[in-house]
């Protein structure tokens, strides 16, 4: 599979242009936001329907607590805020009121991770997939393009209950496409190979395949995978293709603990002699400074990622 058009788009654009979509299309979907639709993109959505959305204001608490009192009346609620504020800021709110009552309420929220940048490590959430992935019964997508978001968004809306989707707030290459399938609990292989196993979501995914690229000049065969649903994860795809190539590096913007790096983990955790290296945060913040930077820094570029499988290789 190509590495990507030249074309970038933000996850977060393709969000609110979905939304509107939708919105145009189901009149009992309402939105919620809390004070930051500019940057959500729900600005479109609420420009259309002022009607069906609703602005919380800097009280993300409150959003969770309205949104799930409006499921209740048979609604269908999508809120939003950055990832930095939930599910961290209203992780009360989200467990008790909105998950353990299986309220019909998405939240999606944006600039996830340390591509947030500049805004430095305040506002980069590095934990926020740890946090709903451990809720009982929250649904955990982080779409890896434009095109994958539009996709899931529009899956989500008509599957009752609650989910968490991440997305971010750089521009990324569009690497899937109008066919390519999203399934919730589905992985896809995006390259095959033979030696080794990459997993990535979010705006990894680019990164893996372009180490994929870096790793056959060194004549070394990678299988891609995008694992946009981490939970629930495909654990047989994941089996499948430990087996095959017996070393599995994971690839994510976010903590190695209790994100994908550690989903990955847990669905090898019965299986034998297999090689897993979680690529990501190592217990740390971040810090100021433009995307591919920190990629670089904190281990997380194509260059850097295909460096790190090479140096087990050899070793």
């Amino acid at each position: 599979m190509s590495i990507g058009s030249k074309f970038k788009k933000s996850t977060r654009q393709a969000y609110g242009e979905v939304l509107l979509e939708l919105g145009r299309e189901k009149n009992n979907l309402f939105v919620m936001d809390a004070d930051l639709s500019m940057s959500t993109y729900t600005c479109y959505f609420a420009k259309e329907f002022p009607e069906r959305f609703f602005n919380a204001g800097i009280a993300e608490q409150n959003m969770i607590g309205v949104a799930s009192g409006l499921s209740k009346t048979g609604k269908t609620v999508i809120v939003s805020t950055l990832a930095i504020f939930a599910p961290g800021r209203v992780f009360d709110q989200v467990r008790n009121t909105l998950v353990h009552s299986n309220c019909d309420v998405k939240i999606v929220t944006t600039h996830a991770g340390i591509s947030v940048g500049k805004d430095g490590s305040s506002h980069q959430s590095i934990e926020d997939i740890t946090l709903a992935r451990v809720i009982p019964g929250m649904r955990v997508i982080v779409p890896c393009d434009a095109v994958e978001t539009k996709k899931v968004i529009k899956k989500i809306v008509d599957i009752p209950g609650p989910f968490y989707v991440r997305l971010g707030r750089a521009d990324v290459p569009i690497i899937t496409h109008d066919e390519t399938k999203f399934e919730v609990g589905k992985g896809y292989v995006l390259r095959k190979g033979k030696d080794v196993t990459l997993i990535g979501c979010g705006m990894t995914v680019f990164e893996i395949l372009k180490a994929a690229d870096i790793l056959v000049s060194e004549n070394i065969n990678a299988e891609v995978i995008n694992m946009s649903s981490i939970k629930p994860i495909d654990k047989n795809l994941i089996i499948e293709s430990a087996y095959k190539t017996k070393k599995v590096f994971t690839c994510e913007e976010h903590s190695i603990i209790g994100g994908l790096g550690s989903a990955v983990l847990e669905s090898l955790e019965e299986e034998k002699d297999i090689f897993v290296k979680r690529i990501g945060i190592q217990d740390c913040y971040g810090e100021s400074g433009l995307p591919e930077e920190l990629f670089e820094k904190y281990g997380l570029s194509a260059a850097k990622i295909a460096e790190k499988v090479k140096e087990y290789l050899d070793n």
